[in-house]
């Protein structure tokens, strides 16, 4: 192993949990946070997407954070904010004015979690070489979505288990809120000891340079139909992300199962963190076998087929207990397995002298993809109802599967060569 990636085994997992932690706290488990607290549907799915703003912009500030600093001093100074703007939104959930005072605290959250994961990302991609890249993209997302598992699953069961407890619900977000402050900051710690402090700061590149990057980004060949592929690549999750939940939890009378917090927390803190860490590290070990272009096709199908059977729960409002566990075991696999594709993709399509930046730029056009369907989402399922809701998300796939034949990478991208094994 040569010294660029001194103890990947190590700060990997940790890194990436920090990441994803804040992430869906801020867009996920809100939005059972606000179901909770007694707020509709359809303003739940367009103040917690408004939420994603912060991903959107992101690429505004990266330029700074690859030309000032080091991306360990940023990851490490935007996770303690998260901690403090965590502590802050459970703090307000007491209050009167807790709808916009918590959305307030989730915004700074939202800010530090984009400008963590620009650091996180670029830090990534200097400490590890290409064929570790490739290598670890799958423990990368497992830890990542084990994070996001951990929020929907272990963090949901303890509000569930408080909501019984207290028999206030409002109280028992506050104290969930608070303690995810505590394990936030606690991760930021373990990342402290856990990164190698090697890099050196990088000096500015000259009156022109912030826009000398961008401009060097969108000068890419074949860069509008790489970026019309992020922005629908995950079109029909960008919605089921924001209903799921409400869909498990709502009253039969409203068309959804009648599931309580503990259970939704529970099923997703189980066999989903089971499949989703089974389907990420298939997804990386395979890529890194076979190259990209073989997983590519496979890997949109396994992300998006699963929604199918979000659709069958609704139209036959079926809550037997082996279906929703079925349903989530088939999302949570093939998200898992799927997203390494769309993982190494954004690596490529990154790649250069200023692959820090130029990596939050396409995340942030994946976040805008992410952030405006989920605007509608609300109105969306107010207007179909469930069964349609989730019909018209199995067919939202449909875009990035006919652009797949028009976006261009190396075949072989991301493969282990002989030498490397």
């Amino acid at each position: 192993m040569t010294p660029k990636d001194k103890r990947a085994w190590l700060w990997v997992p940790t890194l990436y949990f920090t990441q994803g932690l804040p992430y869906v706290l801020v867009v996920t488990v809100s939005v059972i946070l606000y179901k909770q607290l007694g707020v509709s549907n359809a303003d739940i799915g367009l103040y917690t997407s408004w939420l994603y703003l912060p991903w959107v912009l992101k690429p505004l500030w990266s330029p700074f954070v690859d030309l000032r600093s080091t991306k360990r001093k940023w990851f490490l100074s935007m996770q303690l904010l998260i901690s403090v703007a965590l502590l802050a939104a459970g703090l307000s959930l007491p209050t009167n004015q807790f709808l916009i005072t918590s959305l307030a605290c989730f915004w700074i959250a939202a800010f530090a979690s984009a400008t963590n994961d620009i650091a996180s990302d670029g830090y990534y991609m200097i400490a590890l070489s290409q064929k570790k890249q490739s290598f670890f993209v799958g423990m990368r997302s497992t830890f990542y979505r084990l994070a996001m598992i951990t929020g929907q699953g272990l963090i949901v069961i303890l509000a569930g288990f408080l909501e019984t407890y207290y028999g206030d619900n409002t109280r028992a977000w506050s104290v969930t809120l608070t303690a995810t402050a505590g394990l936030m900051l606690l991760m930021t710690l373990s990342n402290y000891f856990a990164t190698p402090a090697y890099e050196t700061p990088r000096a500015p590149d000259g009156p022109g340079g912030f826009w000398k990057i961008f401009r060097s980004f969108f000068d890419r060949p074949h860069i509008g139909w790489a970026l019309a592929f992020i922005l629908t690549y995950r079109l029909g999750e960008s919605q089921l992300v924001k209903m799921a939940a409400p869909f498990l939890l709502d009253d039969a009378s409203a068309g959804g199962l009648s599931y309580s917090t503990e259970a939704v927390g529970t099923i997703y803190g189980t066999v989903g963190v089971i499949c989703l860490s089974t389907g990420g590290i298939l997804g990386g070990i395979l890529i890194s076998r076979d190259g990209l272009r073989r997983w590519m096709l496979p890997m949109i199908l396994s992300l998006n087929l699963p929604n199918i059977l979000y659709a069958v729960l609704a139209l036959t409002q079926s809550d037997h207990t082996w279906a929703v566990v079925g349903t989530v075991v088939a999302e949570q696999f093939g998200y898992g397995f799927g997203f390494a594709a769309f993982l190494i993709y954004l690596i490529y399509i990154a790649d250069g002298p200023f692959k820090t930046a130029h990596y939050a730029i396409a995340t942030g056009f994946m976040a805008l993809g992410m952030m405006l369907p989920g605007m509608i989402s609300g109105y969306m399922q107010q207007w179909l109802g469930y069964g349609g809701f989730f019909t018209w998300v199995v067919i939202a796939a449909l875009p990035a599967l006919l652009m797949l034949s028009k976006i261009r990478y190396p075949a072989e991208y991301g493969k282990k060569s002989a030498s490397d094994a």
